[in-house]
């Protein structure tokens, strides 16, 4: 595990608070943690999805891809369905083909495939998890966290797809980190869980940097330093609300 999180730890720019982790490990914390958590599995594959349809895929594809989507934004949206029907709907392939004209191509597509799958894959393991603890979905406000860093992309292509991949990169591997935070501090069933998610999330990290900096074409650590230094914020600064990666707790 340590070895898996080496890289992580030198790309973020902080570690998690301890009192972060004091807060969400708090049995009372456990809804709140595991919704969010589920809400953002959904979310990091819905910006993947944007991502191949804005610019890999032509408009057939695209709305195809937006289709075989629908069953797990209508559970959470519009709360209705089986989610234990879910599991057998995560059947995306990477024959998506990509528009002609498309600049980035089957890399993105390929890597965003495999990033969508897996985390509507985590999305159906949280709903099992929340099922055996007992936690029922309910409606609960986004945190600060994904929009504080949006609000820093640039406006003009291609700076607008390298900074959301970027932002990409950050979000994943906070994940990734806070995920070996929390495991040793909650029950086994549950740690072993965040676990086994640290690989894929490690993974998918490497995969937004590598697709930003090939897109790029040039040196990025400038770029990558300065959300870096957003992100490190975001962590660190007081936060009322207690989210998945929300700041420093504040009463």
């Amino acid at each position: 595990m340590e070895e898996l999180l080496k890289p992580i730890k030198s790309f973020l720019k902080c570690e998690t608070p301890v009192e972060w982790i004091a807060e969400a490990v708090k049995k009372e914390n456990l809804p709140v943690v595991l919704i969010d958590h589920l809400i953002c599995e959904l979310k990091a594959a819905q910006s993947a999805m944007f991502l191949i349809r804005k610019y890999a895929v032509d408009k057939d594809s695209g709305d195809a891809l937006l289709e075989w989507l629908r069953p797990f934004e209508t559970l959470i949206y519009k709360r209705e369905g089986d989610w234990r029907l879910l599991a057998a709907k995560n059947t995306l392939t990477k024959s998506v083909i990509p528009r002609s004209d498309s600049k980035y191509g089957q890399d993105l597509v390929d890597k965003m495939v495999l990033l969508i799958k897996e985390e509507l894959h985590h999305f159906y393991q949280v709903l099992e998890m929340m099922d055996e603890y007992g936690v029922e979905y309910k409606h609960i406000t986004p945190g600060r966290y994904a929009k504080g860093m949006l609000k820093h992309v640039k406006t003009h292509e291609p700076e607008t797809l390298i900074d959301k991949l970027i932002c990409g990169a950050y979000i994943e591997a906070r994940s990734c980190e806070r995920f070996a935070k929390l495991a040793p501090h909650v029950d086994k069933r549950l740690g072993d869980f965040y676990v086994s998610l640290l690989r894929s999330e490690a993974r998918h990290f490497q995969d937004y940097l590598t697709l930003a900096e090939e897109i790029a074409g040039k040196n990025l650590s400038d770029r990558v330093a300065f959300f870096g230094e957003r992100e490190a914020e975001l962590i660190i600064s007081p936060d009322t609300d207690l989210k998945f990666h929300s700041g420093l707790p504040q009463h």
